[in-house]
């Protein structure tokens, strides 16, 4: 006859900026959490059980998401689920109509990429291309391995120069979130995640 605490799970989603790292700690870098301090001060309890949904790049930017719902994370970062994630690239590399349509038939195959320091080799999964100029593009991805963009357009002898993260699976980054900025998740949000 205990009466049981109700749980009350946080769903952050923050613009992160370049230069931190997805880490509670880091001897060399600044981490994510920092930008977290006013949620801190009004919830100390639940900051401790907050935690990245997946990661980003220290400079990759963009959409990030914080949870403190172990089941929601696991949800959205389960291999098996597939949720995609889209990111806006830039490259050094200006493309022709023809190198342009050979990035796009390649990656709709899934390209094999060679092992790179702690990340094993592997071949993607399907994605999709859809080139905005001569050198930038939106990328949607079904995984989200190691340096997983950069490595893709690396095999394509291009370098990314700029990376941004802007949505995952029908949630895209709020426009209004200045780089550094997070609020909670609506209601519809949370569905749109969950719901896939």
């Amino acid at each position: 006859n205990k009466e049981l605490e109700k749980i009350n799970h946080f769903y952050l989603m923050m613009n992160k900026p370049a230069g931190f790292v997805c880490s509670s700690v880091s001897d060399r870098s600044k981490v994510v959490y920092e930008l977290l301090e006013n949620f801190k001060n009004e919830n100390p309890n639940k900051f401790e059980k907050l935690h990245t949904v997946g990661r980003l790049d220290k400079d990759t930017e963009g959409l990030l998401l914080f949870t403190t719902d172990g089941n929601f994370s696991n949800h959205i970062t389960r291999k098996e689920n597939q949720i995609e994630k889209t990111y806006f690239v830039e490259l050094e590399k200006k493309l022709s109509k023809a190198e342009q349509l050979l990035y796009k038939e390649k990656f709709a195959k899934g390209i094999f990429l060679p092992e790179e320091k702690k990340a094993k080799s592997f071949t993607t999964l399907p994605a999709k291309i859809i080139w905005l100029s001569e050198n930038s593009c939106n990328l949607t991805i079904q995984e989200g391995k190691f340096h997983q963009v950069r490595r893709m357009f690396f095999v394509m002898n291009n370098f990314v120069t700029y990376l941004k993260r802007i949505s995952i699976g029908k949630l895209n980054l709020d426009k209004t979130l200045s780089k550094g900025e997070y609020r909670e998740l609506t209601e519809e949000e949370k569905f749109l995640l969950t719901n896939n």
